[in-house]
């Protein structure tokens, strides 16, 4: 059976308790009305009837006081006559005789409203209204009301069933691609997002939105496994080759420990492109767990040109540090280590690749409320063809094959970057050097920490930088630039 069909059965009980619910909702609001209804109308015609009688008995009260007994018992007779609805009318003297009465053959006294009033002179006077013609109506009234209650009823029902169906459309739209997900493995499955806005629009979308996402890291994963299963090879193939030259040479202690020496360098090789591979993947899916705390930018700047001064001088390269006056109170919410091996990262990579005589300089300012590094170095620059690609894992230029390397650094600099918030982007005209710039976003509301000016003041070795990725060392991962 195909996971695209709709009507399956957790959809159908589902669907079946939603309808049931506004079916029960809306028959129990319009029940509600028509009670309130039929009582209001029931009150209505009760108040209209003890109106009429109240009336009567103050127009009888005002006769009888203008011409007494005989003056009331004409006008009683002449309403009996000619008024379009009769009343009941009694009036008992004194003596407790019903000196008139009005009173039609086939009434009821049972359904009769009665009201009294006495006399000063001691005179009763009792008025009454049949009630039949009201309840007649009231019970036709409620006849239409039940008829009008399983209409209701009816249409609740119906209304009930289309509005599930409507409202379960595009989740059996989200539960379909899920299943040929699940069932291709293919996650370039998109669910169509419709026109209109509303929370299962929503849903929708944001349910695309992790289907991208899934499927960035999935193509990421698989081609750094394609790479990684590639650059592997090398090392791999190093490793087996020397441990077969040891074995088929002739017993030598210190060529055994040379081979020993070569196979932990290569192993160590691997164990650094793993690691840092881990940490990118773990930065750029949002897992690598980050120390945040206010960072003087300034320090994690000096500690990196101080640790690449000796490398620099060793080359013939000047490494120079430029700041502008405000560089002291420039503090970004960050994890300082990481940050820390953003820096080394960057300077190893440009001091790498500029030829002797040339220069290195850094530089740090605030830049539209924003923490700005420059990385800028006069070396033969990046071709143009490779420049979108020097963020791959792996990925290492033609240029870059003379140098030691694994091709990791860059990508692990914009995986650590974007994963504080910030973003970095790289310049480069062949021949003329290339300008790495990364931008942080800056805490306004901590005073910036101390400033070091002296290479140890923290009681660290600034080697640690290098070693922060799980081991991993900068000099072997960095990248043309």
């Amino acid at each position: 059976m195909s996971s695209d069909k709709p009507q399956s059965p957790p959809f159908r009980q589902f669907g079946l308790r939603l309808g049931l619910w506004y079916a029960t909702l809306f028959v129990t609001g319009a029940i509600a009305i028509v009670f309130v209804t039929y009582w209001l109308t029931a009150a209505s015609l009760a108040q209209r009837d003890n109106q009429i009688i109240q009336q009567k008995l103050e127009e009888y009260a005002a006769v009888y006081a203008r011409g007494g007994l005989r003056a009331l018992s004409d006008v009683v007779r002449i309403e009996q006559r000619t008024a379009p609805e009769s009343l009941f009318v009694r009036v008992v003297d004194r003596g407790s005789e019903a000196r008139v009465l009005s009173l039609r053959e086939g009434w009821d006294q049972s359904t009769l409203e009665i009201a009294s009033r006495v006399f000063p002179d001691g005179t009763l006077v009792q008025v009454g209204k049949s009630i039949e013609a009201r309840l007649d109506l009231l019970a036709r009234f409620r006849a239409t009301l039940g008829l009008v209650t399983l209409l209701i009823v009816a249409i609740a029902l119906s209304g009930g069933w289309l509005a599930t169906q409507s409202a379960l459309q595009p989740i059996r739209r989200l539960a379909a691609a899920v299943q040929r997900i699940i069932r291709t493995g293919r996650t370039d499955e998109r669910v169509p997002v419709a026109p209109h806005d509303d929370a299962i629009n929503e849903l929708t979308q944001l349910f695309n939105a992790m289907l991208d996402k899934i499927e960035g890291l999935v193509n990421g994963m698989r081609g750094a496994l394609d790479n990684v299963s590639h650059d592997l090879r090398t090392p791999l193939t190093r490793l087996r080759g020397t441990a077969e030259m040891a074995l088929a040479a002739p017993a030598d202690l210190d060529r055994y420990r040379e081979a020993l020496a070569d196979c932990v360098e290569e192993t160590d090789r691997v164990l650094t492109m793993l690691n840092t591979l881990m940490d990118i993947t773990e930065a750029e899916s949002g897992a690598m767990p980050l120390q945040r705390e206010p960072i003087s930018l300034a320090d994690v700047v000096e500690r990196a040109v101080d640790l690449y001064h000796d490398l620099a001088d060793s080359k013939g390269v000047a490494l120079v540090a430029n700041a502008k006056a405000d560089v002291a109170v420039i503090v970004v919410p960050g994890d300082r280590v990481r940050l820390e091996q953003v820096a080394a990262n960057l300077i190893d990579n440009a001091v790498k690749y500029t030829p002797r005589g040339g220069q290195v300089s850094v530089e740090l300012h605030r830049e539209n409320g924003r923490a700005i590094l420059r990385v800028h170095d006069t070396g033969a620059g990046i071709p143009p063809d490779e420049l979108p690609r020097i963020w791959d894992r792996l990925f290492r230029g033609d240029r870059s094959r003379a140098e030691r390397g694994l091709g990791l650094g860059l990508s692990l600099v914009k995986a650590v970057v974007e994963a504080h918030g910030g973003s970095v982007k790289v310049t480069s005209e062949p021949g003329l050097g290339s300008t790495f710039i990364v931008s942080l976003p800056v805490d306004t509301t901590v005073a910036a920490p101390r400033a070091l000016h002296h290479r140890g003041q923290t009681g660290s070795d600034p080697k640690g930088i290098s070693r922060v990725s799980r081991g991993s060392d900068p000099n072997s991962a960095g990248l043309p630039g």
